[in-house]
């Protein structure tokens, strides 16, 4: 491959957030809406899954039909000193980032502290030129082509200059139809449409470019 400029996701893609970090989030977040729209849990997990699968974060649900303030809802929602306790990464990331030719950016739609801190405590910061939390993407998240067309146009790329490496299929869509080289972390043995290659591992990325 001879991209310049490779766009990393970061949850499920950098580290395994699956394995712990997701589930207390989303405990996290049930319980901001039980205590500031007065549901109960159940009604809460069902807004939950609905603005996720609607809009591709929480947040931007919340936002949108209940005025909540997005700064706190993250803020309380991501606490990164105690999510770190189910950090799980490879132990030979920063190797992998290493050896990968061109820029790098990370896109996620975390919030910018928890991306930071994470990054942070994973020692991989060193390794990207630019940090996308969801405040920098004007609190648009991805897949919405808005928040790829934030990045390129600050970052001035040229998406067929770019190599979109995500879990997401959904975002991996967006990526593809701006023009990217996608990449689909997953340990599912298919290929789908929007996809170019398909890693289990960051560190299958080294083999990938050397081919």
């Amino acid at each position: 491959m001879k991209h310049k400029t490779w766009i990393f996701d970061l949850d499920d893609t950098l580290h395994h957030a699956s394995g712990g970090i997701f589930a207390h989030i989303n405990q996290l977040m049930t319980e901001y809406m039980m205590r500031h729209l007065n549901v109960d849990a159940e009604e809460a997990g069902a807004l939950r899954s609905r603005y996720w699968a609607q809009y591709g974060a929480t947040m931007h649900g919340l936002t949108t039909h209940h005025g909540i303030d997005p700064q706190q809802f993250l803020l309380e929602t991501h606490p990164v000193e105690v999510l770190a306790q189910w950090l799980q990464y490879e132990e030979d990331l920063a190797a992998s980032l290493d050896s990968l030719r061109g820029r790098k950016i990370l896109l996620s739609n975390g919030p910018q502290h928890y991306v930071e801190g994470l990054l942070d405590r994973m020692r991989i910061t060193r390794h990207f030129e630019s940090i996308y939390g969801v405040e920098r993407l004007d609190y648009v998240p991805k897949p919405h082509l808005q928040a790829f067309e934030t990045v390129l146009a600050r970052e001035k790329l040229n998406p067929r200059e770019c190599i979109m490496v995500e879990d997401s299929l959904p975002n991996l869509l967006t990526a593809k139809e701006l023009g990217m080289t996608t990449i689909w972390v997953s340990r599912e043995p298919r290929l789908p449409p929007q996809v170019d290659f398909r890693v289990e591992s960051m560190g299958q990325l080294r083999r990938l470019t050397l081919n």
